[in-house]
């Protein structure tokens, strides 16, 4: 099978296409056809190295496809299935073993593209409004990157929570996306802590969701209300540096939080409830997930110039066949 493969760490030249045997799966495993693989800022970061992984390794995280074989022990899924799967490793290729326990059916009506973009950014928009911060109706809310791919499905999630959302995008083409997916409000980079203030008569937001990082971590402080909290959740612009803790007395008592997924789907019950109502969304049409690219497995790394050179909109996909 051909597969992506990271040699050493670096930029985007570092991609290489192999061929590669493929796969047994173990106890509790699946193999499964990859129709589609999702493309994810966390990829860079494994990558250059900034997530280390000993060398040479297959790149990618997520995907959806169909069950080619299934190793002892597996009753709940059958030859023929079609599961997604997020946080396995090696899923930028034709073939990837997933462990049962990780994979999430997925439903008639849901197509594979679509399921192959919602476990890692749809589920991180679900645990940042959901859980960790609780969106409640008439909160504003900032949303950072609100054309990407985790903005478009957040700023959704959080209108039908009854929240409202100040986007910031970097062009006019953006802010139509985000307009288009709910947004009240659209700001530049430059402006959005003036923005937040006014929206709020001067107190300023409970929430801002970051996936940009550092250029826009310490300014975005200034946009909460006292007691607020800042979910730095992603680096897009690069990764905020030491920050002195002190700084959150003067602003207001402020919170800081660093999640990621992984802590927001400990067992398979909580795994399974968000991705049900992600799939429950897009079924009864009121979650839209946007595909921005499709590439193939050739042109892997043109989809990471493209993601890291912000000029994408929604979800990037490899198509390994």
């Amino acid at each position: 099978m051909r597969a992506v493969q990271v040699r050493e760490h670096g930029g985007p030249d570092r991609l290489e296409v192999i061929d590669t045997s493929p796969s047994v799966p173990g106890p509790g495993d699946l193999l499964v056809d990859v129709a589609a693989a999702g493309v994810n800022y966390i990829d860079t970061y494994q990558r250059e190295g900034i997530h280390p992984i000993p060398t040479p390794f297959v790149l990618g995280l997520e995907g959806a496809g169909t069950v080619r074989a299934v190793g002892d022990g597996v009753s709940e899924v059958s030859v023929g299935d079609r599961v997604a799967w997020k946080d396995v490793r090696g899923s930028y290729a034709e073939q990837v073993v997933v462990p049962a326990a990780s994979a999430v059916p997925v439903p008639d009506g849901v197509g594979d593209d679509v399921a192959a973009a919602l476990p890692l950014q749809g589920m991180t928009a679900h645990y940042l409004a959901t859980s960790t911060y609780p969106v409640g109706s008439g909160d504003w809310t900032v949303v950072h990157a609100a054309a990407g791919g985790v903005g478009l499905l957040l700023t959704q999630i959080i209108k039908r929570r009854g929240g409202r959302v100040l986007a910031t995008t970097s062009t006019a083409e953006k802010a139509e996306l985000a307009r288009g997916a709910g947004a009240d409000e659209i700001a530049s980079y430059d402006d959005f802590v003036e923005r937040a203030r006014e929206l709020t008569d001067g107190e300023g937001v409970p929430v801002v969701y970051d996936g940009v990082g550092r250029s826009t971590f310490e300014r975005g402080l200034d946009a909460l209300r006292p007691r607020g909290l800042m979910v730095l959740y992603g680096a897009s612009s690069g990764q905020v540096p030491p920050f002195d803790l002190q700084t959150l007395n003067p602003k207001g008592s402020l919170f800081v939080t660093r999640p990621t997924l992984v802590h927001y789907t400990l067992d398979r019950k909580e795994l399974m409830s968000r991705a049900g109502d992600l799939f429950a969304w897009v079924a009864d049409g009121s979650l839209d997930v946007r595909i921005g690219g499709r590439y193939p497995l050739d042109a892997a790394r043109q989809a990471h110039e493209d993601l890291q050179g912000r000029r994408t909109t929604g979800k990037l996909l490899l198509l390994p066949r």
